[in-house]
């Protein structure tokens, strides 16, 4: 029986999955049944949420797998675990070539693996990732963990050593959350104090309510680290009612409203990690590896910039136009 040009990819997939294990930190609208072409190569994309990060995410993949002559499908998982295994499941249904995956937990990976492992069905992750990545065709690495100390970083050069307060709106439980929220808290100077940490689930309304809580709590807070930029104009909306226009506030994303919140002030800073180089990273390393093509890199490090009113113009394309 002569192998299908599919499983011909599987194939070689598979034994360049058997490299050694590694640590990766990653970092996150809906499409159930996208195809951007009908090319020879298949992919499926399960995506993590309906933020404008992941709609970006979305917009990225589907354009490049364009350009890639690729067929893309894609399913979002709406930041439960459950519903990711499902659209996993639905995915290696459709007998892809490989997935793409934006996974909404970490501790959701290890399932997610082994079933497209026993289909025969290469992840490529576009997240954070556990430690053994033997059964992983590849990522595109954003470091999470490095994108909160460099917001801690920038909190500790303004403070200038005067002690200060802090407060942080952190996303969802269990996956990015944790991780930007544990590289800010450790990267943090000691003459700066963290008087409250709370959930705003990546969702704008309960950040807002979140931030209005915080600083009737705390009315002499200085800083503010928020884990998107989304929640970030709330939190700031929340503050401004509350007389608190002198918290300042540090987040992530570098999207475009991101950056004209820096140039006009609502934002002290932001951490730019692109989905548009994310997704097309995804795409064309996933491909590239899928054929066995010189020069593919397993692991792809996203590029980190902290953007303040001084260096507007270093911030990358966030989304696709």
């Amino acid at each position: 029986m002569t192998p299908t040009p599919g499983s011909r990819r599987r194939a070689a997939a598979a034994c360049l999955a058997g490299a050694a294990a590694l640590v990766l930190a990653g970092c996150g609208s809906e499409n159930d049944s996208g195809g951007a072409s009908d090319g020879s190569v298949s992919l499926g994309f399960v995506n993590g949420s309906t933020t404008h990060f992941h709609t970006c995410l979305l917009k990225a993949v589907e354009q490049e797998a364009k350009a890639q002559d690729a067929k893309v499908y894609s399913a979002n998982s709406k930041q439960d675990a459950g519903t990711e295994l499902s659209n996993i499941e639905d995915m290696i249904s459709r007998n892809v070539d490989a997935l793409i995956v934006q996974t909404v937990n970490v501790d959701a990976l290890e399932g997610d693996i082994a079933k497209a492992r026993s289909a025969g069905i290469p992840i490529y992750l576009t997240s954070v990732a556990t430690s053994d990545m033997s059964d992983v065709l590849g990522a595109a690495v954003v470091d999470l963990k490095k994108v909160g100390a460099l917001d801690a970083g920038w909190i500790g050069k303004d403070a200038g050593g005067e002690d200060v307060t802090v407060g942080v709106v952190a996303g969802a439980p269990g996956a990015a959350s944790d991780l930007l929220v544990g590289g800010f808290e450790d990267a943090l100077p000691k003459n700066a104090e963290i008087v409250a940490d709370q959930p705003g689930m990546f969702n704008p309304a309960k950040a807002q309510d979140v931030a209005e809580n915080m600083i009737q709590a705390h009315p002499d807070l200085d800083y503010a680290f928020v884990a998107n930029e989304e929640m970030a104009f709330a939190v700031r909306k929340a503050f401004d009612a509350a007389g608190a226009e002198d918290v300042k506030i540090v987040s992530v994303n570098g999207t475009e409203d991101g950056i004209a919140a820096v140039e006009d002030g609502r934002l002290s800073a932001t951490v730019a990690n692109s989905a548009l180089t994310i997704g097309q990273t995804a795409v064309r390393s996933t491909v590239g590896l899928l054929d066995r093509k010189q020069g593919v890199d397993k692991i792809s490090d996203i590029p980190l910039v902290l953007v303040t009113k001084d260096n507007l113009s270093e911030a990358p394309q966030y989304c696709p136009k």
